[in-house]
């Protein structure tokens, strides 16, 4: 009976993936000069996991190149090998490449041959080995070895110390391998120990096979299908003009515990994601699983109680009363039943911080800084959809906390400080939304520089006043940098920009604050998942808007002698010690109000981006969870409007931007008078 492996790739592929995220996290991990044994183990199983999954779907170009890593990896948890940052920097390329290279194979998109030989040539170095080209013209080739310009096949076999316990004999498969054709053998016996120390079902040899004849790579694969997994085996075509090298073989001393573990791997189907950004599946705690079994026996027999009381000939005035009992329960259940498939979709953040280690340790070689990365808050739950598009601009707040927030070794010497600079990672939730901290304990940011830079950008003019906030508030501008020099990290005025603006598109906001000399933290506020939101229901003339609740700081009843106006334009409201700018919905909707007077509505008083405004309404309505829908996908984009729902009555109500609002009313220069009354704010 012939399987197809190609419905296990998938499967191969997500462990794959998740090997590398293991063996990238450890080599991070490893302690130069003394590693700790455990952590090499754990790195090693990964490595062979892969290469023997590999082999076994006939991916031999990422089976030959995951050997040479094991091999090294194999001399240092036997400390014939000490752990140099040189062998670590060359592992963590070479785990680059295998990404690379897997990445590739599962999209069919063409190899990178000279990066991949490139890494394997400085394995090759490090072991002090000769290097042979691995062959990535064509993966197909590699997959079935039907090679026409093929004379032949060089077989490296090398059993594991058990294999004899197996009932399988070398010697029987060296006969069925020479019926094929014609057959040299060569053994090594570098492992043979002692005689004395001898156990005889052990296998100590291993063999280079060279097979020469016109055979197919199927019929050697049938005679080694009986060892898979007790072995470890390479199967390479010679081609007509290659001429016979001779293969050393490398010390293969493979632990029973370590086979186990990666039988049981293969046996066991849990599907993991390459990456947990990009995975197109999720796994779910069985938990949750069994929440949701539960709440949907709950609903049942609920329903089964409404359907008796429907199946009464005559509904009587008891009845009405279970039906309200009743109607209460589905609520509930249904209320229930949603968070708990909300539930399924959250995911740890730490899935978003994993990648961190490896960028900050990359990063502050480069530039030459002493940096340590801090992560808290790391089972911190957020919706995937969300996780999967804050990726990138924590990766640019991060870079640019590197970049322009820790000061090199001698700076923050001379300063008093540590040599070794602390970035902190911080996230958890807060009101219903998530909150994400990235904080470090370099220069903090230069007002002075900030400010002139902005002036000479034209973003500001000279007169204008801002507070310390706003000033910060201005690195957030297109194009604006203060970068000296510029790098391939940065210094080109792009990023900043584009980080508001994804985090917005988002629902949520990103905020600033810094110490001279101490520091700067950017905290993201987001929504905890893009399918549903608590929302206040406001009425604007016949309109239903709604705001996200956790945008609302408070309601008020106008008190007609707060309201000012700035410069003879626009009012604003004085709400204790500070002044709101006053937002009439009516007029940027361009819709009727039913009151057009400030004294005959209500002010919603929003947060966004770290400024509040104040909305007018001429009623509020309830609070309500709403299930959103894009606008853009399903009409076109509207300033000031994030998206829209489906009232229970049918209509259709639009679910306000507040960070777009905020937006609008900076951009008419509300703003540029600053926070105080002082000369530009008159009494309405």
């Amino acid at each position: 009976m012939t399987i197809d492996m190609s419905q296990f790739l998938e499967t191969f592929y997500e462990e794959s993936f998740e090997g590398l995220d293991i063996m990238e996290k450890e080599l991070l991990n490893l302690d130069v000069g003394e590693a700790e044994p455990e952590t090499i183990n754990t790195i090693f199983r990964a490595a062979h996991s892969i290469k023997g999954g590999s082999g076994t779907f006939g991916l031999n170009v990422v089976a030959e190149f995951t050997h040479v890593m094991e091999t090294l990896l194999d001399e240092m948890r036997d400390r014939k090998r000490e752990v140099t940052q040189e062998a670590v920097d060359i592992l963590l390329m070479s785990v680059d490449v295998l990404r690379e290279m897997l990445t590739s194979l599962r999209d069919n998109t063409d190899l990178d041959g000279e990066r991949i030989n490139d890494s394997k040539n400085k394995l090759d170095a490090l072991l002090g080995t000769s290097s042979v080209s691995v062959n990535v013209e064509s993966v197909e080739n590699q997959e079935t070895n039907d090679d026409s310009g093929s004379i032949g096949w060089l077989i490296v076999f090398r059993p594991f110390p058990n294999l004899l316990q197996t009932g399988n004999d070398p010697v029987r498969m060296f006969r069925e391998l020479e019926s094929l054709g014609e057959l040299n053998v060569e053994v090594n016996t570098e492992k043979l120990p002692d005689i004395s120390t001898i156990v005889p079902e052990e296998s100590y040899f291993s063999w280079t096979l060279t097979l020469k004849g016109n055979i197919e790579r199927s019929s050697i694969d049938e005679i080694f299908e009986w060892v898979e997994g007790d072995c470890d085996l390479s199967i390479n075509a010679i081609e007509a003009t290659d001429k016979p090298a001779a293969v050393e073989v490398e010390k293969e001393d493979r632990r029973s515990g370590d086979r186990r573990q990666n039988n049981d791997r293969k046996v066991s189907g849990d599907r993991r994601g390459q990456s947990s950004a990009e995975s197109s599946s999720i796994r779910v705690s069985i938990n949750k699983i069994d929440d949701l079994i539960n709440m949907m026996g709950e609903l049942v027999i609920t329903q089964s109680m409404l359907s008796q009381l429907g199946e009464a000939d005559e509904f009587s005035t008891a009845q009405i009363e279970k039906l309200r009992d009743g109607l209460a329960q589905l609520e509930r259940n249904t209320r229930e039943m949603q968070e708990n498939v909300m539930r399924i979709r959250m995911l740890p953040i730490s899935f978003a911080f994993q990648r961190f280690p490896r960028l900050v340790h990359d990063l502050s070689g480069k530039m030459n800084k002493k940096i340590e990365l801090v992560m808290s808050g790391e089972n911190t739950e957020l919706d995937k959809t969300v996780m999967e598009k804050i990726g990138d601009p924590l990766v640019h707040l991060v870079r640019n906390s590197i970049d322009h927030g820790i000061e090199s070794p001698e700076q923050r010497k001379a300063a008093g400080k540590s040599e070794t600079g602390t970035i902190h990672l911080n996230a958890y939730h807060e009101g219903g939304k998530i909150v994400i901290e990235i904080t470090d304990d370099g220069a903090g940011l230069n007002a002075d520089k900030i400010r002139a830079k902005a002036i000479q950008n034209k973003i500001i003019t000279e007169e204008e006043v801002l507070t310390e906030e706003q000033i910060n508030d201005l690195i957030f501008n297109a194009g604006f940098s203060t970068a000296d020099v510029v790098s391939d990290v940065s210094g080109r005025g792009v990023g900043m920009d584009v980080v508001r603006k994804n985090i917005r598109m988002l629902g949520g906001t990103v905020e600033v604050k810094t110490k001279p000399g101490q520091g700067s933290t950017f905290t993201i506020s987001l929504p905890l998942t893009l399918a549903i939101l608590d929302g206040q229901s406001v009425r604007v003339g016949n309109d239903i808007y709604i705001i996200p609740l956790v945008s609302i700081v408070e309601s008020i009843q106008i008190n007609k002698s707060l309201i000012n106006v700035v410069a003879g334009r626009s009012e604003v409201y004085r709400l204790r010690d500070e002044y709101i700018p006053i937002v009439k919905l009516y007029e940027t909707f361009n819709i009727e109000s039913s009151s057009e007077s400030l004294a005959d509505g209500l002010l919603v008083v929003v947060e966004g981006d770290g400024i509040k405004v104040a909305l007018f309404v001429d009623d509020l309505l309830g609070q309500q969870q709403v299930v959103i829908k894009s606008l853009e996908t399903n009409f076109r984009k509207v300033d000031g409007v994030s998206g829209a729902t489906i009232l229970g009555d049918g209509t259709v109500a639009l679910i306000l931007d507040v960070a777009g609002l905020v937006h609008l009313t900076k951009s008419r220069g509300l703003y540029k008078s600053g926070e105080s009354d002082k000369g530009t704010i008159q009494a309405a």
